[in-house]
């Protein structure tokens, strides 16, 4: 098939890429003519596991180009961004995303939702932005919502292997976008209506939302009875029935702290806990921030190491690390911050060395679970700081191994 895939980010530019070397015709859109001009010299402009060299062979091949306006296709992919505003999805990108196909629409298409959106989104913005069309939808062509289930570091081996879920305007809208996906997906394909797939990806990372908000409860209440959370967590999960996670910065990303928020926003009072959950997320990095003020004291012009400031481990992505506010808090009370990531390449501040950050430290806080950090040895960290004091809510280092070098370390 010819396959249009409109958004070339960090979902787009994969699935482009796998859809490519299953031997379709791909051209990727994108609004950034950076982006564009990158693709098409076969270059990536994100960090993702394996993608280099599984672009590499979709743009060799010839299957891949990049331009900044669709074209007449087989199929419509539309994979741009949501984002969360005041609590309430912004679909403006989408909207218009849909509105630039509508010129090269034509009976027998086939357009799919890959963007995460509210229950309804796809009747209620999608298909008014194709009317220009002046086409039937479900009748002169098929559309489908496909949520996109994948977790950076890993999108590409769970494009392929992991289930999805295809919602449907009708029976044969599902039919005809399986049609497409069985040509790369070796998972479990579901149909459904389209209100219940818009539905089922909101819940799956609501459901996270809510866990992690239970055990960053358990850290808030273990702090104030001055006892160790993990501590707590760990035996609890003794039990054969209770499997708590840790405890943590906070949540990040394009998809668990914005969620919920469709899920609430749509649900008419009947997402209280989500609600709960988020506020109790959103605080944690208020919770770094004071503890590592509070680890510091009373020193004069006090500094913070930040080691990692993507919003999850071993990927380059910071959209809505809890890093980000953590920095902010420490920065307005007049602590200078000093930020290394090995992964993060782009950051809204320089970014340093390892031996640059730590030099003359007060403290060091590790806000990103990069698995670099499980290797970094505590004398040769506390010969670069002024003070050996370690801030590690993921419980990354050894804390026996630490605390003999000399470091207080907190783990919450």
């Amino acid at each position: 098939m010819k396959v249009c895939v409109v958004g070339l980010g960090y979902i787009g530019l994969p699935t482009a890429s796998v859809l490519a070397n299953s031997g379709h015709q791909v051209i990727g859109v994108d609004v950034s003519r950076r982006i564009v001009d990158l693709i098409n010299k076969g270059q990536i402009h994100i960090e993702e596991k394996g993608l280099k060299t599984l672009f590499g062979a979709a743009v060799n091949s010839g299957n891949l180009t990049a331009q900044l306006k669709p074209t007449k296709a087989d199929a419509f992919i539309l994979a741009v961004p949501t984002p969360e505003r005041d609590h309430r999805s912004d679909l403006e990108f989408l909207r218009a995303a849909a509105a630039s196909i509508t010129p090269y629409l034509q009976k027998g298409n086939l357009v799919i939702v890959e963007s995460t959106i509210p229950p309804g989104a796809t009747e209620n913005v999608v298909l008014p932005a194709l009317a220009a069309a002046k086409l039937t939808p479900g009748e002169d062509y098929f559309v489908a919502h496909c949520p996109e289930r994948v977790l950076p570091g890993s999108i590409l081996k769970e494009l392929i292997e992991n289930d999805r879920i295809i919602g449907g305007l009708t029976p044969a809208c599902a039919a005809r976008a399986e049609t497409l996906y069985r040509t790369f997906v070796q998972g479990r394909i579901e149909l459904c209506d389209l209100r219940t797939a818009e539905m089922v990806k909101l819940v799956e990372n609501s459901y996270r939302d809510v866990n992690v908000a239970f055990a960053n409860t358990v850290s808030n209440v273990a702090v104030h009875l001055g006892v160790s959370s993990a501590r707590v967590i760990e035996l609890a999960n003794m039990h054969p029935r209770v499997n708590i996670l840790r405890s943590g910065p906070g949540v990040g990303g394009h998809c668990i702290p914005i969620d919920p928020w469709f899920l609430i926003e749509t649900a008419g009072g009947k997402a209280e806990l989500l609600r709960a959950a988020r506020k109790v997320n959103d605080e944690r990095p208020k919770v770094m921030a004071a503890t590592l003020r509070k680890m510091i004291g009373r020193v004069k012009r006090p500094k913070v190491a930040v080691l990692g400031v993507s919003y999850k481990g071993d990927v380059d992505d910071t959209r809505l690390a809890p890093a980000l506010p953590v920095i902010e808090r420490l920065e307005k009370h007049g602590v200078r911050v000093a930020v290394y990531d090995p992964h993060v390449k782009l950051f809204g501040k320089d970014l340093v060395n390892l031996e640059e950050a730590l030099r003359d430290a007060d403290a060091a806080a590790i806000l990103a679970g990069h698995s670099d950090f499980k290797y970094l040895h505590p004398e040769r960290v506390g010969g670069l700081m002024r003070a050996r004091r370690l801030l590690d809510p993921f419980g990354i280092v050894e804390r026996a191994a630490w605390e003999a070098a000399g470091f207080t370390v907190e783990t919450l």
